[in-house]
């Protein structure tokens, strides 16, 4: 299989392109890497491109596997013929490969292979003919008790198991029946009768039905886990038989005679008893992938979202992990994110300690020359906020609610434990929302990102899809913002292109050893990095103290002699080219075009140049409740608040108000017309205006509205 021809022609894509692309990814080369220095090659692919590539060439080298072991099981049967294996080779899914080789699977023993033990094989093949005649003569031929055929009945009865069989493994027939399910499959659940009761968070789904091809995948995860914890019963087939049955019959049924009868009896039991189970497992199957894919990329594109939030940057930080009864535990950090002081203060506990608690905070922030304060968004957090304001801080700073989310993951973990082994979790989980608020990426690469929570039933979806994606989410984000060689923790290295956690671990301790790296080039210098891997890492690097001025951009070392001549051309050094706009306009691009470099390469030379290691996250915004609501209490029908989203699913976007509850606002409520994403109207942590549409204080549920808000 030539799987760039095959490749280009599903996306579209010239077929130059997508080869050049497949080189690069088997000679070890990183989707980042690729989309960023090597347009050339790829006629300029963007990271989903090249990922989509890289995705469908693992899949037809599986289905190529499984087409190798099918034609071997094949051949050691003996039944292989010229035409089988042209119809092995020109599969092109595995759906359609499995067909092929149904016939020849081994079996358990089936109704059919039994009766084809019992010699009944040529009645069926007699019945299949359809000629006119008695079929209870023919069948009295077969009837043998030393066999088991004790009468014409059970003679019939095993030629049509053989029959229905063969209507089984007939592709004809699974294409046809697939075609009337992809189309006109419903999905339905029932409650398992008797555990009503138990099953009460699905009552909306007790007796549901809408069509497979248009079910949300909300839903339909929401339903599967029902069916998974024995509590519904799901099914995805049409809402009756007769179409399928129809089509089988015109495949198999021809005229009207005895025998034809027989065959439509088999055709009939065929599809009950065999098709419809097998086709209904496979749309199962196909509705959850789908459901899957679409649950999934929500989870993707909030976690990038997530991930490239605005950092505060480089400020020394008061982080506060808000508590009531086990109180707040504080610590201070210098600008780099180094624990200075830590301590607990109870300002809930009583007045006396209230006063006390602002005091030492007061204190705090004068002591360590505090710019900003981080407070924790959980239990306790809009309360912690009251006591702060009351403070009366002599620096200037801002105090700024920060998502725990994922907090307590970090702090019990093996990187919290490597960070602070003296130190236990409340303080490593107080750090971390400091150092959030600092620079969210450098911290939250540390937790797994399926705890961070910014998804929709993320653990009903493929566990190995989601890692998987959320592994290249991470990665394009870290690469695209680009990485501090010097002050980068090891688990930020480890998601450069090129580097992985052995080399991070390695970096981390070249570092330790020896002291900063003055330079890019001091990468050869670490321990098993090679040629190879400094290729794939050095343009994602920074090095900010390097002499070179262009180890602070992301121009590629390789390219630096490329700068070098340009410089030269006008009569001046790097430094000055890239300080000087108006030099820099002089610059003629197409003179400077090669085999291997040419213009989209020199245009984001030109644009480092201009802005080198520019952070492309957006400018940092402080963001404030509304002071007068802090409980879900406090809320008012037609209320207009200040919301910030902490979650996007595909049926709407979850806002905090200030009240220790999210409220929803609903697909329908995003626009006054109509929306297929919420992710087209809102982002996850945009600062927005909501209005309340509904609380229903029972369920505690917080109905919210984007409509008519100033």
């Amino acid at each position: 299989m030539n799987y760039a021809t095959v490749i280009a022609e599903e996306l579209n894509l010239g077929q130059h392109q997508v080869s050049r692309t497949i080189e690069l990814l088997e000679s070890g080369a990183t989707v980042p890497f690729i989309a960023r220095y090597r347009k050339e090659a790829t006629g300029s692919l963007n990271e989903v491109q090249i990922a989509t590539i890289r995705d469908m060439l693992l899949r037809l080298k599986e289905l190529d596997k499984r087409r190798e072991a099918i034609v071997a099981a094949i051949e050691q049967q003996g039944k292989m013929t010229d035409d089988l294996r042209q119809q092995l080779d020109s599969a092109r899914s595995l759906t359609e490969l499995e067909d092929i080789y149904l016939p020849y699977r081994p079996k358990r023993k089936t109704r059919a292979s039994v009766a084809a033990e019992k010699g009944l094989t040529p009645l069926a093949d007699k019945l299949l003919a359809q000629r006119p005649g008695s079929v209870a003569e023919w069948a009295s031929q077969f009837v043998n008790p030393d066999k088991g055929v004790d009468n014409i009945d059970e003679a019939l009865a095993g030629a049509r198991d053989i029959i229905a069989e063969r209507v089984n493994e007939d592709i004809r027939s699974r294409n046809r029946v697939r075609n009337i399910f992809g189309r006109k499959a419903m999905l339905t659940s029932k409650v398992v009768k008797a555990k009503e009761d138990e099953a009460a968070k699905y009552e909306s789904w007790f007796d549901w039905s809408e069509p497979a091809a248009k079910a949300p995948s909300h839903r339909v995860l929401a339903l599967f886990r029902g069916e998974e914890e024995g509590l519904l019963r799901v099914h995805v087939r049409p809402a009756d038989d007769d179409e399928a049955v129809r089509a089988l019959n015109q495949l198999f049924v021809h005229g009207n005679s005895e025998a034809s009868s027989q065959v439509a009896d088999a055709v009939a039991d065929a599809y009950k008893r065999l098709l419809e189970p097998s086709i209904e497992n496979e749309l199962h199957n196909r509705v959850k992938e789908r459901a899957d894919r679409e649950a999934i990329q929500v989870f993707a594109k909030n976690l990038r979202q997530l991930l490239l939030a605005p950092p505060l940057g480089q400020k020394r930080v008061m982080a506060i992990d808000p508590g009531f009864r086990t109180g707040c535990k504080v610590v201070c950090l210098d600008a780099q994110g180094a624990l200075l002081h830590n301590e607990t203060v109870y300002p809930f506990t009583s007045v006396r300690e209230e006063r006390a608690a602002i005091a030492k905070l007061e204190a705090l922030a004068e002591a360590f020359h505090i710019e900003a304060i981080a407070i924790g968004n959980g239990t306790a957090g809009r309360d912690t906020e009251e006591v702060v304001q009351r403070c009366r801080f002599k620096n200037k700073n801002v105090a700024v609610s920060v998502s725990e989310a994922g907090a307590s993951v970090y702090s019990a973990s093996d990187v919290a434990r490597r960070e602070f082994p003296d130190y236990d979790v409340t303080v490593r989980g107080a750090v971390s929302i400091g150092r959030r608020l600092m620079d969210p990426l450098s911290e939250l690469v540390k937790i797994d990102p399926k705890s961070i929570g910014v998804g929709q039933y993320q653990h009903d979806v493929d566990q190995s899809n989601l890692q998987k994606s959320l592994a290249d989410v991470v990665e394009s984000c870290v690469n695209s913002v680009g990485v501090e060689l010097n002050t980068a923790s090891r688990e930020l290295l480890s998601y450069v292109s090129g580097i992985g956690p052995s080399l991070a671990d390695s970096i981390v301790a070249h570092r330790n050893a020896k002291g900063a790296f003055a330079s890019r080039q001091d990468l050869l210098k670490v321990k098993g990095l090679g040629a190879k891997a400094f290729e794939q890492c050095a343009g994602f690097l920074r090095v900010r103290e390097s002499a070179n001025p262009l180890d602070r951009s992301a121009v590629h070392p390789e390219r630096y002699e490329l700068v070098n001549n340009i410089a030269r051309r006008l009569g001046t050094n790097v430094a000055t080219l890239m300080a000087d706009g108006e030099l820099r306009s002089k610059i003629v691009l197409a003179d400077f075009v090669t085999d291997d470099c040419g213009l989209p390469t020199l245009q984001d030379i030109m644009r480092e140049l201009e802005k080198p290691g520019l952070d492309p996250r957006a400018k940092f915004e402080v963001f404030e409740f509304d002071r007068n609501v802090t409980r879900i209490e406090d809320l008012r029908e037609g209320m207009v608040l200040p919301g910030i989203v902490t979650n996007i699913t595909a049926f709407g976007a979850f806002v905090d108000v200030g009240v220790h509850q999210d409220g929803l606002v609903h697909i329908s409520q995003m626009a006054n017309h109509r929306v297929s994403d919420p992710s087209e109207v809102v982002s996850l942590h945009q600062h927005l205006r909501v209005k309340v549409l509904e609380v229903d204080l029972r369920r505690r549920r917080i109905s919210l509205t984007l409509r008519g808000v100033e």
